[in-house]
């Protein structure tokens, strides 16, 4: 099954990779896929996670799951970039 989550735009790949990393760690997840244009989320899952627990994770790693896509906005830059 497939879950798709709005969330807010992001220009980081360090970010972003973290995220789909992070999300491979969820029990059931196979795969995942960022849209950074439109700032969605492609979630690729059994029934053995829930949405709710995908949308959990994300809240965790600091992308808030939006209601529509009025709210999309790009994150701003920071003057750290990414460095980790």
């Amino acid at each position: 099954m497939y879950s798709t989550f709005i969330i807010s735009k992001s220009d980081c790949m360090t970010c972003t990779n973290k995220t789909l990393k992070s999300l491979g760690t969820l029990r059931g997840v196979f795969g995942a896929e960022i849209d950074q244009i439109e700032g969605k989320v492609l979630v690729s899952h059994t029934d053995e996670v829930s949405r709710k627990e995908i949308a959990e994770m994300l809240l965790s790693l600091g992308y808030p799951e939006l209601e529509n896509e009025q709210e999309i906005e790009s994150d701003e830059p920071s003057i750290w970039g990414c460095a980790l």
